[in-house]
């Protein structure tokens, strides 16, 4: 296993839509790159991770959602993740981002979602997820379609936190 470097806004990677995996591409090489994805989401404290922001275009990302209050908690390496049905019902909760470190704000997204998907087997999954899984699984998803958080908000918001985003950068 290897930690890969996390991209950063700016990075062309995550504007792009993340290319499909193709059905010859299920094997140890995916395996191995999940493996790689936990571990870098793990050493940089996130709860979710695609492929996009350590520099790869396609669709696979991993969520592990630890929260031991969160009834509805899970592990999940999903490749070609789609969402098929969003819930009427709608929540607002924080929102950081590992690609964009330091910013946070208030996104409101579907409290619950179905998400379809494969594992990194090639076996097609389903999951019904809510809250916080549910929040992180809409995210990661985002990102395999070059959408970041801050494009969630109001354009008054999304100002305040390019203008944040730039003074950060330029005190590193």
């Amino acid at each position: 296993m290897a930690l890969h470097e996390i991209v950063l806004m700016g990075d062309p990677v995550l504007r792009q839509e993340a290319e499909p995996v193709a059905d010859e591409e299920f094997g140890d090489e995916l395996r191995a790159l999940v493996n790689d994805m936990f571990e870098t989401m793990y050493h940089a404290d996130g709860v979710g991770l695609a492929a996009p922001q350590i520099g790869i275009s396609k669709r696979i990302m991993v969520v592990d959602v630890r929260d031991p209050d969160e009834p509805h908690k899970g592990k999940y390496a999903l490749v070609n993740p789609r969402v098929v049905v969003s819930s009427r019902k709608r929540e607002k909760d924080v929102e950081g981002c590992l690609s964009i470190p330091g910013l946070e704000e208030m996104v409101e997204r579907p409290w619950a979602v179905e998400v379809e998907a494969r594992d990194p087997e090639g076996n097609e999954v389903l999951i019904d997820a809510q809250a916080l899984l549910a929040r992180a699984l809409q995210h990661e998803i985002d990102h395999l379609d070059g959408i970041l958080f801050p494009d969630r908000v109001s354009p008054l918001k999304r100002r305040m936190l390019l203008k944040k985003w730039k003074k950060l950068q330029e005190e590193d």
